[in-house]
């Protein structure tokens, strides 16, 4: 996860989601997951404290910020590669391509439900990320 000022996605060149203030979730979904974590994350994310307040500190959520703020959400199995062998990634932990697009679009609606409004990418397509990156602030978020 990553706090953002502005953030879109292109597929083959063309704009599929786009955000200004809010978070870029760049989400893994691994082979033992299901939905009890995807309501965890999207709850835990949405109330993550990680917005400046009016003294400058941590203190403010997305939920917080309302329709000023919105989540990216990016699917990337690449996050759950295992290089402890050899120099090629092994993706043996992440879910399998139709689960793990049934979870990431269960996790979209997650978030919807909560209040968020949610731009993403498209599951399983080449795609280019571009970001301005506020802090920065990057979290890894387990759930």
């Amino acid at each position: 996860m990553q706090r953002v000022s502005e953030a879109s996605v292109s597929v083959e060149g063309e704009l599929v989601g786009s955000i200004g203030l809010g978070l870029v979730v760049l989400l893994g979904i691994g082979r033992h997951d299901g939905e009890p974590e995807v309501a965890r994350l999207a709850g835990k994310l949405v109330g993550l404290r990680v917005f400046d307040d009016e003294q400058g500190r941590m203190n403010v959520s997305l939920a917080d910020l309302g329709d000023r703020a919105a989540a990216l959400c990016i699917s990337q199995f690449t996050l759950y590669g295992d290089v402890r062998r050899g120099l090629r990634p092994s993706f043996t932990d992440a879910a399998e391509p139709d689960r793990a697009e049934r979870l990431y679009e269960a996790f979209c609606a997650e978030l919807r439900a909560r209040g968020t409004r949610v731009e993403s990418g498209r599951f399983g397509a080449r795609m280019s990320v571009r970001l301005t990156n506020e802090g920065p602030v990057t979290l890894m978020i387990e759930v």
